[in-house]
């Protein structure tokens, strides 16, 4: 089960305590202040890493929460730092504030981001001597390490979005493309959790579960239509065989409008798939419904290793001139 958004708490530590304490030794029991510093708590920072595909190690884990710094010791020894703590994020995730509303996305790897700092250690009460004071008693608590609740939400990266309603084809088009094996039956909703193929070098993402309705909830578009948003191309497969076509279309445009209307801005190309089951009269009709319609127009059958290898070599033409 792919898991793609996560409510997260991350908790800095705290900074430790200064240190109230005054010189002791065999030449005397009332020395100046040598209470030391203590030290700053641990930060949390995210790095984006290709290696982690989706947010599942925080399905159970819902609190990060670093250590706090050591408390500052006589003989103006400093507390020590709290270890940072550094967590591994999949490329493609949306990080959002939920108090602030302030967001960040994870679009390069291996670089760390502070997400929350920790809190600055007191100073003993050697930072307090003065000519009027030469024995303070005075130090300073540390402070408090940043605390945020974020909700994380992946996109994946996938330059190509197959979608279309269910039974459209997407998934045995994606195995005939691509390395990706999704489950392929004939009903709908066989692929409960996107799916991403590598082409060459591309990879290619089918987003399951649009149906009309699924900005609002319905079917499981709703939890996948966010992962489009990233995407190059789309790719947009109608059955050849379906009754009405133009319908088909429309449906899933609609939910575009209604999720996100910057999606209907993107570079869009028709795929008409199991041209084995039409007749060539029929290929021709709906495809030039399509091209009335201004929209381009392709056919394929995943039986026709012609039909397959030309569709290959036109998605990688078309990502070669797609402007994101």
């Amino acid at each position: 089960m792919l898991v793609d958004n996560i409510t997260l708490m991350v908790k800095a530590g705290n900074g430790g305590n200064g240190s109230v304490s005054l010189l002791h030794s065999g030449q005397t029991s009332k020395g100046g202040p040598d209470g030391g510093n203590g030290g700053n708590g641990g930060n949390i920072y995210f790095v984006g890493s290709t290696n982690v595909t989706d947010l599942r190690e925080f399905r159970y884990t819902k609190k990060i929460i670093a250590k706090n710094g050591r408390d500052g010791m006589q003989q103006k020894k400093n507390g020590q730092k709290a270890a940072d703590i550094t967590t591994l994020i999949p490329l493609g995730t949306k990080v959002t504030d939920v108090i602030t509303g302030d967001t960040l996305e994870i679009i390069q790897a291996d670089k760390p981001i502070l997400i929350v700092q920790g809190g600055r250690g007191g100073r003993g009460n050697v930072n307090f001597k003065s000519s009027l004071n030469q024995t303070p008693k005075t130090a300073e608590k540390g402070e408090l390490g940043q605390e945020r609740e974020l909700l994380l939400e992946l996109r994946l990266i996938a330059e190509i979005g197959l979608i279309g309603l269910p039974n459209a084809g997407k998934s045995s088009l994606l195995r005939v493309l691509t390395n990706a094996r999704p489950t392929v039956a004939a009903y709908p909703f066989t692929t409960l959790d996107p799916t991403v193929g590598i082409l060459d070098t591309h990879p290619i993402a089918d987003i399951p579960g649009l149906i009309e309705g699924a900005s609002r909830g319905k079917g499981l578009g709703i939890d996948f239509l966010r992962h489009i948003e990233k995407t190059k191309i789309i790719l947009h497969c109608i059955d050849v065989t379906n009754k009405n076509p133009n319908q088909a279309y429309k449906i899933i445009r609609e939910e575009f409008k209604q999720f996100n209307p910057t999606l209907l801005t993107k570079p869009e190309y028709i795929l008409l798939t199991k041209t084995d089951l039409a007749n060539t009269a029929i290929i021709e009709k709906v495809t030039k419904l399509f091209i009335k319609e201004k929209k381009q127009a392709f056919t394929c059958s995943i039986y026709d290793k012609k039909s397959i290898e030309t569709l290959k070599r036109t998605l990688v033409k078309l990502l070669e001139t797609a402007v994101v």
